[in-house]
């Protein structure tokens, strides 16, 4: 297979994979351990596994889950499920586990791969008919389900502001799409080695870094989990030239003691920030202490991962802004689908090869997340006469708490599941460590002795530390519109007056 910088791949995740194959050479990577998978292994055990799930039954197109945090096996679990042709779903193993049970039950999960440390919460979470895939001694003869650029290939859920994490469906050409958006926008090539530390069940470390690497010939060094104390370490060992994060990891390594070797910092060309907004004063303070410049970005799941970026060259970065598309157009339109002038702030909309197929068994939301070919990404912004983006808010009410979208239904249902909240309402409070982070506020019945920790207990319980709020607020009546709804974007200003 051969890129095209001016196409989007073509062929399917099976047939880039047994493309670099042939050409050999070091596909990952891992520091921790020391160990290397070059491409040649990689498909070897890809493919093996494929067939093994061919023989047990998985037909083409079923959801295959995978309970793995960054590692070996979870890298070979997931190319095996697109190998094989079966729709790769990765579990988000930070999300509580309720949402680990609906994710698992939704999909329709045939056979899920799971790390011995997630075991409990898969014995917890999961429907019974799903159970854990172990290799077989079958030795029938099987072929691997033919497969097209058409067909599923990933299932990721997000959260939404219903509050029910939606299941995003890519097909093996919006997928691979994904990893060339990345591959043309920051001039990736075989000489070229990713450093991820995001978790590749989440957007960015699955399709900026591991797709990628496919795409344009690179490698990874891949690590278990990111850490402030051995990022540039780590870094060190696994020879990087690039890496991709998300502000909140670039604010940590920059409040660290530790600084790059000079050998580390000459080899790194550039780290890109995405998940959410960049605070300008951390981008001019790392590249001020390191010397290595970050690009700004902007991704969803539904797009494969990036929609826009800062160009590669220092002299054409705005500070400020997500950059320009590439791989894909970008429009700012307002409510009825009009463009909008230049710098009139509107919706910023997206269409292009790394667009989603859709909402799994969600047609409502689907058609609803698309204006014609466009797709609503729901952020509000404008569009400077260079087609540079800036981002200057949200339609929707999510909680971006370190690139990670929350919603808030979902804290406010977990508040309702005690007997005496009346009234929830999850919202956003800014935060310097994690750009925002989950707070409530409730209403209890009169007589009540229950405690803000009670509650924020409970959301511990239901939805998980990380997503559960900092604090709860009780109060004798929350904010309501007209029609008697709860009005939560008002809840900072009423808590905080006007900051």
């Amino acid at each position: 297979m051969k890129l095209h910088h001016g196409t989007p791949p073509d062929g399917t995740v099976r047939d880039w994979l047994d493309a670099r194959a042939q050409s050999g050479g070091t596909a990952i990577v891992f520091p921790e351990t020391g160990g290397t998978l070059s491409w040649q292994q990689l498909q070897a055990e890809a493919a093996r596994i494929a067939l093994d799930l061919t023989a047990l039954g998985i037909n083409k197109g079923d959801s295959v889950a995978v309970m793995h945090p960054n590692g070996r096996d979870g890298v070979i679990a997931l190319y095996a499920a697109l190998y094989g042709g079966f729709r790769a779903t990765m579990i988000n193993l930070a999300a509580g586990p309720d949402a680990i049970a609906y994710a698992l039950e939704h999909s329709e999960a045939r056979v899920a791969f799971v790390h011995p440390d997630q075991r409990d919460v898969f014995d917890q979470a999961k429907p019974a008919h799903l159970n854990i895939y172990l290799p077989t001694s079958s030795t029938s003869q099987v072929d691997l389900h033919p497969l097209q650029a058409s067909d599923d290939a990933l299932l990721m859920y997000t959260s939404g502001t219903t509050g029910r994490p939606k299941g995003v469906v890519h097909t093996h050409a919006s997928l691979l799409a994904g990893g060339w958006t990345v591959t043309v926008a920051h001039h990736l090539t075989a000489q070229d080695r990713g450093f991820c530390v995001l978790p590749i069940y989440h957007i960015n470390g699955q399709c900026v870094t591991v797709m990628g690497s496919l795409v344009s010939g690179g490698s990874l060094a891949m690590v278990s989990r990111f850490s402030a104390s051995q990022f540039w370490e780590q870094a060190a060992t696994g020879e990087v030239t690039w890496f991709s994060v998300v502000p909140t990891i670039i604010s940590h390594v920059l409040h660290a003691k530790d600084d790059p070797a000079p050998a580390v910092r000459s080899r790194i060309r550039f780290g890109r920030s995405a998940s959410s907004a960049l605070a300008v004063e951390t981008q001019t303070a790392f590249q001020n202490r390191f010397g290595i410049p970050i690009v700004e970005t902007m991704g969803l799941t539904e797009t494969a991962a990036q929609i826009l970026s800062n160009p590669l060259d220092p002299a054409r970065h705005k500070i400020g802004s997500s950059g320009i598309a590439y791989g894909n157009e970008a429009r700012i339109a307002d409510e009825n689908g009009t463009p909008s002038p230049t710098d009139v702030e509107g919706e910023i909309q997206v269409r292009g090869p790394n667009v989603m197929k859709g909402y799994l068994k969600n047609p409502d939301a689907t058609a609803n997340a698309f204006a014609g070919a466009w797709f609503r990404t729901g952020d509000l912004g404008r569009m400077d006469a260079d087609g540079y983006v800036y981002v200057t808010g949200r339609l929707k009410e999510l909680i971006i708490k370190g690139g990670e979208n929350i919603a808030p239904r979902e804290i406010d249902e977990a508040l309702y599941q005690h007997p005496d909240v009346m009234e929830a309402a999850a919202f956003a409070r800014p935060c310097p460590q994690y750009g925002e982070r989950v707070e409530a506020a409730v209403r209890l019945r009169p007589g009540s002795s229950a405690t803000p920790d009670d509650l924020v207990a409970l959301c511990t319980t239901r939805v998980g530390t990380f997503k559960a709020p900092d604090c709860v607020h009780i109060l004798d009546e929350l904010p309501k519109g007209p029609s008697g709804k709860i009005q939560r974007l008002y809840l900072n200003e009423m808590l905080y007056g006007k900051s």
